[in-house]
């Protein structure tokens, strides 16, 4: 996805996604966790002492977007833990020994998050790809969401009730040329008819628009974008199941940071456990009416 979408996508698209977790404190008796699983899992920090080694000793100060949009953080309101984003952070905060009252925000653009030199922050998650290219000024913690793709049409169009992947075979479907995307198409949908392959985002948008193809397959975040801003009438037909290549997002720390490892940790243990997967099915497939496609 180009460097374009990959931003707008977290401020338009689900600017005009108003949709509508917390996490509770660690102990030796299980805790209700984010979007109602269960978790016995001892603290990440269980080697460390993550609480002093955060900018502020015993709090856990996490950034986001000003303003952070849905399905990311739904109400510009991280602190409330709903939004697939918001949802992480808490988790991920549980998972290092920190209650949700010792978790304070802050607001960042997303270029300065990924500039070198000291936060004000312990960790910063806004979409975040990583990069080879970003990890030279910050830190990355494993990934903790891979995005998926997704078929993008509009009102009134051929495909635009199909339900199954079947449906879709027959469709005039597109994708831009060396993307995840293309490959996607080709290997889960397989269409009879040979994919429109485009040189770049645009011209794939402007197609659709012009309605010289039936489907445009982009990546999630994407498609929830073009369907709010860009494509009149648009309507995302649903996500494929098969993300392999897909961008992977994120947590920002510092270059450096003593904190990479034990969110690390985190965040992998949240992959672990499947917590990462119920808050993706949560918050990037149910709140939004965008099934997997089978």
């Amino acid at each position: 996805m180009t460097r374009y979408f990959s931003r707008v996508v977290a401020v338009a698209a689900s600017a005009a996604f108003a949709l509508g977790l917390a996490a509770c404190a660690t102990g030796s008796t299980p805790s209700a966790s984010p979007a109602g699983t269960t978790s016995t899992t001892p603290s990440a920090s269980a080697s460390v002492d993550v609480k002093q080694l955060t900018v502020t000793p015993g709090k856990l100060t996490i950034a986001t977007g000003k303003p952070a949009y849905s399905p990311w953080v739904e109400d510009d309101k991280p602190e409330s833990g709903k939004g697939f984003e918001a949802a992480v952070a808490y988790a991920v905060a549980e998972k290092l020994g920190f209650t949700k009252d010792e978790v304070v925000w802050k607001r960042t653009t997303f270029d300065e998050a990924v500039t070198p030199g000291p936060k004000a922050w312990d960790f910063n998650l806004q979409q975040f790809s990583i990069t080879d290219e970003r990890k030279k000024a910050v830190d990355f913690s494993s990934s903790y969401y891979t995005t998926s793709q997704a078929v993008l049409t509009y009102k009134g169009s051929k495909i635009a009730a199909a339900a199954s992947l079947a449906e879709l075979k027959a469709a005039k479907l597109g994708a831009t040329i060396g993307t995840t995307s293309l490959s996607a198409l080709n290997k889960v949908i397989a269409p009879t008819e040979a994919a429109k392959v485009f040189n770049n985002n645009d011209d794939a948008v402007l197609a659709l628009k012009n309605k010289q193809i039936e489907g445009l397959v982009v990546d999630l975040p994407t498609a929830l974008y073009l369907s709010a801003a860009v494509i009149d009438n648009g309507t995302i037909i649903g996500q494929l199941a098969d993300n392999t290549g897909g961008d992977q997002f994120g947590l920002v720390l510092q270059k450096g940071s003593k904190l990479t490892a034990p969110v690390t940790a985190a965040v992998d243990a949240l992959k672990a456990d499947n917590t990462l997967a119920t808050l993706e099915k949560t918050w990037l497939s149910e709140s939004i009416s965008v099934p997997v496609l089978q």
